[in-house]
Protein backbone atom coordinates (compact mmCIF):
# COMPACT_ATOMS: atom_id res chain seq x y z
CA UNK A 1 0.00 0.00 0.00
CA UNK A 2 0.73 3.38 -0.68
CA UNK A 3 1.41 5.78 2.18
CA UNK A 4 -0.71 8.66 2.86
CA UNK A 5 1.55 12.07 2.41
CA UNK A 6 0.18 15.10 4.18
CA UNK A 7 0.62 18.38 2.51
CA UNK A 8 2.36 20.86 4.66
CA UNK A 9 0.12 24.33 4.16
CA UNK A 10 2.43 27.02 2.71
CA UNK A 11 4.96 29.18 4.90
CA UNK A 12 3.70 32.07 5.66
CA UNK A 13 6.36 35.01 5.75
CA UNK A 14 5.29 36.35 9.40
CA UNK A 15 3.38 34.47 12.09
CA UNK A 16 0.56 35.84 13.57
CA UNK A 17 0.80 38.00 16.55
CA UNK A 18 -2.51 36.91 18.22
CA UNK A 19 -5.07 33.70 17.29
CA UNK A 20 -7.41 36.29 15.38
CA UNK A 21 -5.31 37.61 12.92
CA UNK A 22 -4.99 36.32 10.01
CA UNK A 23 -1.40 35.34 8.77
CA UNK A 24 -0.02 37.38 5.80
CA UNK A 25 0.29 35.55 2.29
CA UNK A 26 2.40 36.73 -0.70
CA UNK A 27 0.60 37.34 -3.34
CA UNK A 28 1.83 36.92 -6.91
CA UNK A 29 2.16 40.16 -8.87
CA UNK A 30 0.74 39.93 -12.34
CA UNK A 31 2.21 41.85 -15.27
CA UNK A 32 -0.11 43.69 -17.81
CA UNK A 33 0.84 42.52 -20.94
CA UNK A 34 1.54 46.41 -23.18
CA UNK A 35 -0.68 46.68 -26.07
CA UNK A 36 -0.16 49.37 -29.03
CA UNK A 37 -3.04 51.57 -29.58
CA UNK A 38 -4.22 52.00 -33.08
CA UNK A 39 -3.61 55.23 -34.89
CA UNK A 40 -6.94 56.03 -35.37
CA UNK A 41 -8.21 55.20 -31.86
CA UNK A 42 -5.52 57.23 -30.59
CA UNK A 43 -6.88 60.38 -33.10
CA UNK A 44 -10.55 59.60 -31.63
CA UNK A 45 -9.38 59.81 -28.32
CA UNK A 46 -7.41 63.01 -28.88
CA UNK A 47 -10.52 64.58 -30.42
CA UNK A 48 -13.14 64.00 -27.77
CA UNK A 49 -10.19 64.97 -25.08
CA UNK A 50 -10.17 68.32 -27.44
CA UNK A 51 -13.26 68.84 -27.81
CA UNK A 52 -14.28 68.17 -23.77
CA UNK A 53 -11.74 70.74 -23.14
CA UNK A 54 -12.80 73.20 -25.49
CA UNK A 55 -16.26 72.53 -24.38
CA UNK A 56 -15.20 73.11 -20.80
CA UNK A 57 -13.85 76.15 -21.41
CA UNK A 58 -17.18 77.74 -22.97
CA UNK A 59 -19.10 76.46 -20.32
CA UNK A 60 -16.63 78.34 -17.48
CA UNK A 61 -16.54 81.60 -19.51
CA UNK A 62 -20.48 81.62 -19.13
CA UNK A 63 -20.49 80.36 -15.61
CA UNK A 64 -18.10 83.19 -14.45
CA UNK A 65 -20.62 85.71 -17.00
CA UNK A 66 -23.30 84.20 -15.36
CA UNK A 67 -21.61 85.43 -11.60
CA UNK A 68 -21.26 88.47 -12.64
CA UNK A 69 -24.49 88.94 -13.87
CA UNK A 70 -26.18 87.93 -10.79
CA UNK A 71 -23.38 89.96 -8.66
CA UNK A 72 -24.61 93.10 -11.24
CA UNK A 73 -28.61 92.07 -10.63
CA UNK A 74 -28.16 91.57 -6.69
CA UNK A 75 -26.59 94.95 -6.16
CA UNK A 76 -29.12 96.11 -8.48
CA UNK A 77 -32.22 95.17 -6.51
CA UNK A 78 -30.50 95.95 -3.34
CA UNK A 79 -30.04 99.44 -4.42
CA UNK A 80 -33.75 99.50 -6.03
CA UNK A 81 -35.48 97.87 -2.33
CA UNK A 82 -32.86 100.69 -0.04
CA UNK A 83 -34.66 103.39 -2.76
CA UNK A 84 -38.16 102.07 -2.34
CA UNK A 85 -37.77 102.12 1.45
CA UNK A 86 -36.54 105.15 1.83
CA UNK A 87 -39.56 106.58 -0.30
CA UNK A 88 -42.20 104.39 1.73
CA UNK A 89 -40.25 105.89 4.90
CA UNK A 90 -40.83 109.44 3.36
CA UNK A 91 -44.36 108.96 2.78
CA UNK A 92 -44.80 107.36 6.29
CA UNK A 93 -43.22 110.25 7.97
CA UNK A 94 -45.51 113.06 5.51
CA UNK A 95 -48.61 111.26 6.77
CA UNK A 96 -47.71 111.28 10.05
CA UNK A 97 -46.81 115.17 10.13
CA UNK A 98 -50.39 115.43 8.26
CA UNK A 99 -51.89 113.29 10.67
CA UNK A 100 -50.43 115.74 13.82
CA UNK A 101 -51.45 118.44 12.37
CA UNK A 102 -54.57 117.86 11.82
CA UNK A 103 -55.31 116.71 14.89
CA UNK A 104 -53.74 120.61 16.08
CA UNK A 105 -55.81 122.16 13.65
CA UNK A 106 -58.90 119.93 15.06
CA UNK A 107 -58.26 121.10 19.23
CA UNK A 108 -58.17 124.68 17.56
CA UNK A 109 -61.87 124.07 16.02
CA UNK A 110 -64.41 126.33 17.73
CA UNK A 111 -67.51 124.87 16.07
CA UNK A 112 -68.61 121.64 14.74
CA UNK A 113 -69.06 123.17 11.40
CA UNK A 114 -65.38 123.74 11.40
CA UNK A 115 -64.40 120.44 12.69
CA UNK A 116 -66.18 119.02 9.69
CA UNK A 117 -64.69 121.55 7.44
CA UNK A 118 -61.87 120.71 8.04
CA UNK A 119 -61.84 116.99 8.09
CA UNK A 120 -63.48 117.92 4.93
CA UNK A 121 -60.30 119.19 3.74
CA UNK A 122 -57.97 117.22 5.73
CA UNK A 123 -59.50 114.05 3.70
CA UNK A 124 -58.98 115.51 0.60
CA UNK A 125 -55.78 116.43 1.04
CA UNK A 126 -54.81 113.28 2.14
CA UNK A 127 -56.53 111.28 -0.83
CA UNK A 128 -54.30 113.40 -3.42
CA UNK A 129 -50.83 112.87 -1.26
CA UNK A 130 -51.95 109.00 -1.47
CA UNK A 131 -52.52 109.44 -5.10
CA UNK A 132 -49.15 110.93 -5.40
CA UNK A 133 -47.54 108.65 -3.35
CA UNK A 134 -48.88 105.91 -4.85
CA UNK A 135 -47.78 106.94 -8.39
CA UNK A 136 -44.41 107.65 -7.09
CA UNK A 137 -43.70 103.83 -5.83
CA UNK A 138 -45.74 102.56 -8.54
CA UNK A 139 -42.97 104.30 -10.89
CA UNK A 140 -39.34 103.26 -8.62
CA UNK A 141 -41.04 99.77 -8.59
CA UNK A 142 -41.42 99.77 -12.30
CA UNK A 143 -37.51 101.18 -12.75
CA UNK A 144 -36.47 98.68 -10.50
CA UNK A 145 -37.91 96.11 -12.10
CA UNK A 146 -36.97 97.02 -15.05
CA UNK A 147 -33.09 97.67 -13.75
CA UNK A 148 -32.72 94.64 -12.18
CA UNK A 149 -34.14 92.47 -15.14
CA UNK A 150 -31.98 94.12 -17.52
CA UNK A 151 -28.78 92.46 -16.49
CA UNK A 152 -30.50 89.45 -16.61
CA UNK A 153 -31.71 89.91 -20.19
CA UNK A 154 -28.56 90.43 -21.70
CA UNK A 155 -26.75 87.92 -19.60
CA UNK A 156 -28.61 84.74 -21.05
CA UNK A 157 -28.57 86.42 -24.20
CA UNK A 158 -25.26 86.45 -24.42
CA UNK A 159 -24.50 83.25 -22.69
CA UNK A 160 -27.02 81.55 -25.26
CA UNK A 161 -25.18 83.22 -28.01
CA UNK A 162 -21.58 82.03 -26.58
CA UNK A 163 -22.41 78.82 -25.93
CA UNK A 164 -24.20 78.32 -29.55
Amino acid sequence: MAEATTATPPKSKSKPTSAFEMPKFEIPKFEIPKVEMPAAFREFAERGVAQAKDTYEKMKAVAEEATDVLETTYSTATRGASDYGLKVIEAARTNTNAAFDFAGELITAKTFSEVIELSSAHARKQFEVFALQSKELNTLAQKVATETAEPIKNGVNKAFTKVA
